[in-house]
This record gives structure tokens, C-alpha cells and sequence, in this order.
């Protein structure tokens, strides 16, 4: 079994949990808050309330890892509901909803397909993009007038599930950063028509999947390269500044130094070399 390793009354824990359609990711986040009686805790990646599926928490140093960590490709599983017009272009904020003609199964396949690769798009105004400092969906709320600017997303992979008049349902692999409910919309518009998504569920992010609360090792999903270090382990203890020499590795990048009870991420450029996180906590596995 696993174990938890604190540090000054500290949990350290990283896993995944299945986030519940309706409720807001900062919501939910704070039930496990509850439940682990700890405050310092973060997630990865914002579903939106309408959203379900896979939401990357973790606790203490482990909510500092966030950027280090290997989270794309995403991929969803999504339905678009055709004939709706929604001012948050998902279920939360229908405006009409008028009957569509039924269109030929084969000419949606081909149309999904068309999405693959890099699109540009303007992500959705009820978003927690930030604009001026302030969420999106914030602004937007208030009734206000704004703009966004657009962005780049990449779609690796996108599949036709099926067509169940007026509902279709697809799943879609993306980079990170990239809007479904955006994505949606481009399709529609390609197919002269007007909708909105019905569901949306996050099944993976990168390796990253829900299985039972079950607590991860970060060490597993950290996409640096791993430097041997031959100095004392006292310095890194304390924090005290190391030298290239002493690292297997001496190309200026970031790395990971593993030692038995901790690790730290360092960078290197030219001579000097910085911590990035330093003495973060491992999880070991032990035996009962």
C-alpha cells in the first residue's frame, strides 16, 4: 500500500476525482477539502458547472505542480443539441429552442472529420478566460459588453459516435486551453445550422483518468527528465545553492533531482543553477 508522507502536519496527495455535472469545480473542490480537512489544495483545468468527468486535485506541495505535470493531450466525449441558441453555448442558459430538419448521417461523419488539426477560434464569453483581471464569465454575467481575443486549439483526433435527431455525439482529443463548446459551434456553423451542447463529460487529461479517488504518484506524471545529483543531500535539505557539478546533467533545461524521502526540480542556466520547487515530499510505497 501506499503511504503518505507529511511534512510539518502537511498532506501531500495528487489524484483524480469525477466531477458531477452542475456543480462548479471550486465547489466540489471544497467538499475533498472538507473530507482531507485540509485547506491548502488546488485542481487543474476548470470544468465548466454543466460539465462532468475527470478534475485533477491535489493537496499541499503537490497543488504546486501543476504546470510540471504531463496533461494533454484532453480528451472529451461531448453531444450537440441542434436547433437551441444558449447564451453560455451549453444547457445553463437556453435562450430558444426551434425544431431542425434531420440531416443525412453521412454528411455529419465527414463534417466532424473536417476538424481535425489546428483551428482557430474565440473562446466563449461565459469562460474563465481572464479579461482585464477579471473571469470572463464574470463580465459576461453582468450583461456587459466585451471582447475576447481568439486562440489556437489543436484537434488530434475527433470521432462521430452518433446521430439520435437532434442530438450528435462525438469524442475529441485537444491540446490544453482548448474550448469544446467553441469548437461546437465552428461545426455548426460549417454545417449552416445552430445548436448547443447537451452534455460534456472530460474523460482524460493526458494520462491522467478518474479511478476511484485512488492517490497518485506525482513522480509518474512529471514531464521533465530526472538529473542524477552526487552532492550531499544536506544542501538540498536547506535549500543551499548546488553546482552543475555535481549533476550528471549539465545542459541548461529543468530537471528532476530524486532523492529517498523528497524531490526537487531545478533549472539550470549557464553556470548557475536554481530551484524551481525544492524538498517536495514523495510518496512511498510500503508494505503492510
Amino acid at each position: 500500500m501506499q503511504k503518505r508522507v507529511y511534512e510539518k502536519g502537511e498532506i501531500n496527495k495528487l489524484f483524480v476525482v469525477n466531477k458531477p455535472m452542475f456543480i462548479s469545480s471550486n465547489f466540489y473542490l471544497n467538499r475533498f477539502k472538507r473530507a482531507y480537512k485540509n485547506k491548502k489544495a488546488g485542481f487543474s483545468g476548470t470544468l465548466d458547472p454543466f460539465a462532468k468527468g475527470c478534475l485533477i486535485v491535489a493537496f499541499g506541495q503537490y497543488a504546486k505542480l501543476f504546470k510540471y505535470l504531463e496533461k494533454t493531450p484532453k480528451v472529451y466525449k461531448a453531444v450537440i443539441w441542434l436547433g437551441v441558441t444558449s447564451e453560455s453555448l451549453d444547457i445553463e442558459r437556453i435562450q430558444d429552442i426551434v425544431i431542425k430538419e434531420k440531416l443525412e448521417t453521412d454528411f455529419i461523419k465527414k463534417e466532424i472529420e473536417k476538424l481535425k488539426g489546428e483551428i482557430e477560434y474565440i473562446p466563449p464569453k461565459f469562460s474563465a478566460k481572464r479579461v482585464n483581471g477579471q473571469k470572463a464569465y464574470e463580465i459576461a454575467r453582468e450583461g456587459l459588453e466585451f471582447e475576447l481575443k481568439s486562440s489556437i486549439m489543436n484537434v488530434f483526433d475527433i470521432k462521430f459516435i452518433r446521430y439520435n435527431h437532434p442530438f450528435i455525439s462525438f469524442e475529441v482529443k485537444v491540446s490544453e486551453g482548448s474550448y469544446i463548446r467553441s469548437l461546437a459551434q465552428i461545426f455548426l456553423k460549417n454545417i449552416g445550422s445552430i445548436g448547443t451542447l447537451s452534455y460534456l463529460k472530460r474523460v482524460s487529461e493526458g494520462k491522467f483518468y478518474f479511478e476511484n479517488h485512488k492517490e497518485l504518484n506525482p513522480l509518474d506524471f512529471i514531464d521533465l527528465p530526472k538529473n542524477n545529483y552526487t552532492g550531499t543531500k544536506e544542501w538540498l535539505e536547506v535549500g543551499k545553492r548546488i553546482s552543475k557539478d555535481y549533476l550528471s546533467i549539465k545542459i541548461d533545461g529543468k530537471y528532476i533531482i530524486e532523492l529517498d524521502t523528497f524531490f526537487s526540480i531545478i533549472e539550470i542556466i549557464g553556470d548557475e543553477v536554481k530551484y524551481l520547487l525544492n524538498k517536495v515530499p514523495k510518496i512511498e510505497a510500503k508494505n503492510d
